[in-house]
């Protein structure tokens, strides 16, 4: 019986090495027992998803609204990044999503931000996107208007 199960054993561990990526491999110290072998590789994937929720909570908190790409495109990039931090087992509340995403406005909306912080209502993650979506198409043709504006006034 103890000689079918080191031999199992032997082929399981042969197996999962032969699956494991080498640049994994190398960095998970040698093991006899191929239960041992897979529990150091899950350490080593713990350790992985700490860094990876700190590098994807980094790239959040730098996320800024470009006008190239677009308000839908921004919060729906903000969303996407959020998205993966929750499958890393980081929740944020849509609370804060609204206001992370207000503050990754240029100063532009100022006025659409003091707006939205003296509402007794708070919005949820899609009701800010339509508004936000309309605020930007009415910055839009709001911008010609001005720029008219300072050209008449130069000349």
């Amino acid at each position: 019986m103890q000689e079918k199960w080191e031999r199992s054993n032997c082929l399981s561990l042969m197996l999962i090495k032969s699956r494991v990526s080498k640049s994994i491999r190398g960095s998970i110290p040698e093991c006899n027992k191929a239960k041992d072998y897979l529990k150091t590789i899950k350490e080593q994937f713990v350790s992985s998803d700490k860094a990876l929720a700190s590098m994807v909570m980094k790239r959040l908190s730098g996320i800024k609204y470009s006008r190239a790409k677009g308000m839908h495109e921004h919060i729906i990039e903000i969303r996407n990044t959020v998205a993966q931090l929750k499958v890393l087992k980081v929740e944020i509340s849509d609370t804060f999503l609204v206001h992370l995403i207000l503050n990754s406005l240029p100063p532009e909306f100022d006025p659409f931000k003091i707006s939205y912080n003296t509402h007794k209502d708070k919005w949820s993650i899609n009701e800010l996107l339509i508004i936000c979506v309309q605020e930007e198409e009415r910055l839009k043709q709001e911008k010609p208007k001005i720029i008219t504006e300072s050209v008449n006034l130069a000349t």
